[in-house]
């Protein structure tokens, strides 16, 4: 089976899906909170760093473009600067944004979370604002939208509808499309809203609800022994070919209306967070059927989706490569750990909005000791998660600490970090100091030995300019790296203590 899915993903580039939905900006304020307003009982926040990330259906937009494939987005943004923002992000990300319609009747759908700091490292959401407008569009903004989709449905594999119940999808739009769709032979997949009425769904192929949608949707809950009979009623009343239920830890289930079901068990994983998983599912899905899947097919993918999009914090988009590093090596690699900077800065970002405080050291860890395992205890007591820049290969060479070093390759010594419980993620990086890379994961705690005092720590200026701090922890007297070899070359003879 897993012969087939890589066949599948290598067919991922250049398929096209018209995505229809609830495009939102999502809005970060984060800032030191350490008084109260002389003016009412409230926190001061004094501003650090604003982040904005495209959310709603933006996030199935770029979890398609993340496997390769192409995506034309359709929807409804304001006659605003947030709007723009929308606009720029997608465009930047290569998605296309021609059916993207402005309009002056409503806002841009736009969430801002404050985040307070305290002690400069405690993040915690003080209030979210929602800007937004529910109604269904004007009919004359209607008519601009399904204009739109209708130019470039001829050119597109498949159809997604991401609802968020914000009212782009009207039981009209929705009707509409899906009878355009079935007019041209192209499946329609949805990502239902979380209510009652999807009677607007009618005649999609395929929805892509959760257990709890699953269950509002049906007015009851649903033990396992319910799932099937549930299904096979709705499907018959919504006159829709399948349904692909996610179940959290318990996988998937894919209800065909002409044929048994099937259950997709997930592979164990730490589950961090559930954010995003729906859209990953959904862009899986329409991706792998546009390059030629069964419905088989395509949810045992989109099972797999969802459990790297689990293990991660927030919507951060998976790729075919990590798909396709899933199903060579699968949970054997240790996953959630050894990651590149580029693929590790989204998560860290969310796992900050939600509260989290990101812990940062380095080093080359060439002959892992105890004094090694102390400071990275030390350093994960200071916050939520460790990361550890791991000098490469190159980069030890580069330091000229010796022809023979390193002793261990960038590999082994990857692969040792990452089993210490103390250690969240490991970053190789190839330049001598890790300076780049800590303005890249802009971590809010910056570790060092107690061997640094006195000397100017790589990294500390940017650090301490966005309110994070260093701290020089003690060292285990007697171990490093030098003393080690020592201890090797003396064949068992104890080492020069310093």
């Amino acid at each position: 089976m897993n012969g087939e899915f890589l066949c599948l993903i290598e067919r991922f580039a250049g398929r096209r899906v018209l995505l229809v939905g609830d495009f939102m900006l999502d809005r970060y304020v984060f800032g030191d909170a350490e008084r109260i307003s002389p003016e009412a009982p409230v926190p001061v926040l004094r501003v650090i760093e604003r982040l904005d990330r495209v959310g709603g259906a933006g996030s199935v937009a770029l979890n398609v473009v993340a496997l390769g494939a192409r995506v034309v987005c359709c929807g409804l943004l304001g006659e605003d600067s947030y709007g723009t923002r929308v606009l720029k992000a997608l465009a930047d990300a290569g998605c296309d944004t021609a059916g993207l319609i402005r309009v002056s009747d409503r806002p841009t759908i736009t969430k801002t979370r404050l985040i307070g700091l305290a002690e400069h490292r405690h993040r915690q959401q003080i209030l979210r604002v929602d800007d937004e407008i529910i109604r269904p569009p004007t009919p004359a903004d209607e008519q601009r939208l399904l204009q739109a989709l209708l130019t470039v449905l001829a050119t597109v594999d498949v159809i997604c509808l991401e609802d968020y119940a914000k009212g782009v999808l009207s039981p009209g739009t929705c009707a509409a499309i899906v009878a355009a769709a079935r007019q041209q032979h192209k499946p329609v997949f949805v990502d239902p809203a979380r209510t009652s009425d999807w009677d607007r769904y009618a005649g999609s192929t395929l929805l892509t609800p959760n257990r709890a949608e699953f269950e509002i949707a049906v007015g009851r809950p649903l033990g396992p022994a319910e799932l099937a009979a549930a299904g096979a009623e709705l499907m018959q009343r919504l006159d829709l070919a399948a349904l692909l239920v996610t179940l959290g830890r318990d996988g998937a289930r894919l209800l065909r209306r002409d044929q048994p079901g099937r259950h997709f068990p997930t592979t164990p994983r730490a589950v961090y967070d559930n954010t995003g998983a729906g859209d990953a599912v959904l862009a899986m899905v329409a991706v792998a059927v546009a390059a030629g899947a069964t419905y088989e097919q395509a949810a045992g993918l989109a099972n797999i989706a969802g459990g790297l999009e689990v293990s991660k914090f927030g919507c951060v988009p998976i790729t075919a490569d990590e798909v396709r590093q899933e199903l060579q090596h699968g949970a054997r690699r240790g996953r959630g750990k050894l990651r590149s900077a580029a693929e590790l800065k989204g998560e860290l970002d969310a796992r900050r909005q939600r509260g989290e405080t990101v812990i940062f050291t380095n080093g080359c860890f060439d002959i892992l000791h105890p004094g090694h395992v102390e400071l990275l205890e030390q350093a994960k007591a200071l916050g939520s998660l460790l990361v550890v820049g791991l000098n490469s290969d190159v980069s030890v060479r580069a330091l000229g600490k010796g022809d023979e070093r390193p002793i261990r390759r960038q590999a082994d010594r990857g692969r040792l970090l990452t089993a210490l419980e103390a250690v969240d993620y490991v970053v190789p990086f190839d330049e001598p100091d890790p300076a780049r890379l800590i303005e890249q994961l802009a971590p809010d705690v910056l570790v060092k030995g107690s061997d640094w005092a006195g000397k100017t720590v790589v990294g500390q200026e940017f650090v301490e300019s966005r309110g994070g701090r260093v701290v020089l922890v003690d060292l285990v007297e007697g171990y490093s790296t030098t003393h080690e070899l020592e201890r090797i070359r003396c064949s068992g003879r104890p080492p020069r203590r310093p």
